[in-house]
């Protein structure tokens, strides 16, 4: 079993659907979660938003803001390891 202590990157990609385009998703992360992110990319419409997230920080914390994510209704992907270096 993995150790929650242990620190991971996550790389994913968040597709927010229309209705929370304009909520301060990313910013309550950081706010809630003891985390760091660095977004890599980003395309956002009035019709939805799709962004390239790189999440560090310790495994448990880690993720439980991805669940998070997914409870406010977040599509959370995974991105492929070697697509954004």
């Amino acid at each position: 079993m993995k150790s929650q202590k242990e620190k991971v990157c996550e790389r994913v990609y968040l597709t927010f659907p229309k209705e929370l385009v304009k909520e301060p998703i990313v910013c309550l992360l950081a706010k809630k979660f003891d985390i760091l992110f660095t977004i890599r990319g980003s395309t956002v419409t009035s019709e939805m938003g799709l962004m390239a997230l790189e999440i560090d920080g310790e495994r448990g914390e880690v993720d439980r803001a991805i669940q998070w994510l997914k409870e406010k209704g977040m599509i959370v992907e995974p991105i492929e390891k070697n697509v954004i270096e």
